[in-house]
């Protein structure tokens, strides 16, 4: 298995946000995490991605790990191209590639305060699929993109799972979505 996930208990403040969330995913295995705003989705990512060792339970991951979070995470001063480089390593010819895969061909010189959210959000996903990770963690990642776009990175995701078949968590409000990308799914509950 790339990913076991056993957490007993998570709170903040004493206040419980999870509980008794328990499931394993093989490679090329997607899961749809879905439920209410504010039940505890993202910190279940972030409890996966080791962003947060605060609970009870245990997590095992497998391999490299990639986010693509809610909202993206890119370094200002950076190029889009140098963004996506810099966690992923690859050549500049594979970051000019994978920057046309999510429709921004010709803007690797651009600075992320030149992009639009949309296309820092697209940045945001060429960079984690560039890495090629074992583990794939999607944070609502197509939550600001219009629904032509929202089709594209749909398919360019099953694609990417396709061919890289990453152990994938996927945390959407969008049962379509869910449908169309999880080989599973989980409803979190308050």
């Amino acid at each position: 298995m790339s990913l076991q996930v056993a957490i007993r208990a998570k709170a903040f403040g004493g206040v419980p946000v999870l509980r008794d969330v328990s499931f394993q995913l093989a490679r090329g295995e997607v899961l749809a995490v879905l439920g209410p705003s504010g039940v505890g989705k993202s910190t279940l990512l972030r409890l996966i991605a080791g962003l947060d060792t605060e609970f009870d339970g245990r997590i095992s991951r497998e391999g490299r790990l990639a986010m693509v979070f809610q909202e993206p995470t890119l370094m200002p001063w950076r190029s889009a191209r140098d963004n996506l480089r810099l966690t992923t390593g690859v050549s500049i010819a594979e970051a000019e590639a994978a920057l046309d895969r999510v429709g921004l061909a010709g803007k690797g010189a651009l600075y992320p305060g030149q992009l639009s959210l949309g296309q820092q959000r697209r940045l945001s996903i060429a960079r984690a699929y560039a890495a090629r990770p074992d583990i794939l963690l999607l944070d609502e990642p197509f939550v600001s993109l219009d629904a032509a776009l929202v089709a594209d990175m749909l398919a360019l995701t099953q694609s990417v799972i396709r061919e890289q078949r990453p152990a994938t968590v996927f945390v959407t409000h969008a049962t379509n979505e869910a449908d169309a990308l999880a080989t599973r799914r989980i409803h979190l509950q308050p």
